[in-house]
């Protein structure tokens, strides 16, 4: 017993060692988008709304009041709101003087084969198609975008001749449940996708993150719109894909610090069910796949804190090497040092949302979101 365990320790060492050194550097929060002010071009922001109410007076204000000299014109999507969303929303406009710039769609009842957030995006994008924009920023309504965001996105478009510029903003990390879990969520998600891979033009690898894309007009029509996607979870890893498949292969995802999101996860209940809703889809509904996952996260994340209980030198160093690569997402999200310590234990609440996950597709529950579930097709 004590040999196999000793060998599987070699093996989650040598495991840490290739994420850490041939990995692209996922751990690393290297990928920044640069300050720029280059050109003149038209933007038209999508932005698919469902009882968002509370907080679109912020996301809402912080998209008018963009430093960015170029066109802007915004397409809010009321998905079926019984909150007031629409109301605020013009309200919001027209405090600010720019009831001009804004468009709201009531949002068509969802037809089989959508999920509400494509819907919603495709009829957005459609409305803004009419004003014939160089881009499109399709955007949560949870986001409160930095003053000058917009202005960096189209010139990092268009200085690095880029299809598709994307932001992973900074999610909310204030209670002790999003300190313990929200920086280990975009942690996995960068070793899934390594930004510098979804950089390279070079390479197949292909990423995105849903709550700020923005999109060349032209790439979009390429690939026949969200259409193309319309059944996905994922969606914004699935197009990004499509965009890097058919074209130039030029996109770019990054990191930001100063564009948030406002969505609260107070509790471990709201982190789970945010995780388990596309944790399986990830795996691509396979058992077989999800019994590796299962395997996979505890030779790499568990059994090393097994080894250093039965005194395994090797446990250690892999540990160590855990918690370096852990530590800058960390420090990015300002949490205590001691968190990226608790890798482990993450991990192993992270692989029960994935069960979970599996459990609730296997039941005919699909991937519940905003009210609706969604079944495999």
């Amino acid at each position: 017993m004590s040999e196999m365990i000793l060998g599987l320790s070699i093996v989650s060492l040598l495991i840490w060692v290739y994420l850490l050194g041939f990995r692209g550097q996922f751990w690393q929060i290297d990928q920044r988008l640069p300050e720029g002010d280059t050109g003149i071009a038209s933007v038209c922001v999508v932005i698919p709304a469902r009882n968002e109410a509370d907080l679109l007076p912020t996301t809402l204000r912080s998209l008018l009041s963009q430093t960015f000299s170029g066109a802007l014109n915004v397409v809010l999507v009321d998905d079926q709101s019984n909150d007031g969303t629409a109301e605020v929303a013009r309200e919001t406009a027209e405090m600010l003087g720019k009831a001009n710039q804004l468009q709201i769609l009531p949002a068509a009842p969802l037809p089989a084969g959508w999920t509400g957030k494509l819907w919603a995006l495709e009829q957005g994008i459609q409305k803004g198609m009419e004003l014939q924009p160089d881009y499109f920023l399709l955007t949560d309504a949870d986001i409160e975008h930095d003053s000058d965001n917009l202005r960096n996105l189209v010139s990092h478009a268009i200085e690095d001749d880029r299809e598709l510029v994307s932001l992973m903003v900074r999610l909310r990390c204030v209670s002790f449940w999003e300190k313990l879990l929200i920086p280990a969520f975009v942690f996995f998600f960068a070793k899934l996708y390594p930004f510098r891979w979804a950089n390279d033009p070079t390479r197949s690898l292909a990423a995105a993150a849903g709550g700020c894309s923005l999109i060349r007009r032209e790439a979009l029509t390429r690939i026949g719109g969200v259409a193309a996607i319309r059944q996905a979870l994922i969606d914004d890893c699935a197009l990004a894909d499509e965009i890097k498949s058919t074209g130039s292969r030029r996109i770019w995802l990054g990191l930001t610090s100063t564009t948030i999101s406002l969505r609260p996860y107070d509790s471990l209940d709201t982190i789970w069910n945010m995780v388990s809703r596309t944790a399986y889809t990830q795996l691509n509904y396979s058992p077989v796949v999800l019994a590796g996952a299962v395997l996979g996260m505890t030779i790499v994340y568990l059994l090393p804190v097994i080894g250093i209980l039965t005194g395994n030198l090797i446990s250690v160093l892999t540990y160590v090497l855990m918690t370096v690569s852990y530590f800058p997402i960390v420090r990015f999200y300002r949490c205590s040092f001691w968190c990226a310590f608790c890798l482990p234990a993450i991990a192993f609440l992270y692989l029960l949302m994935t069960i979970d996950s599996a459990i609730k597709h296997w039941q005919g529950q699909g991937g519940a979101w905003k009210g609706r579930t969604y079944e495999r097709s």
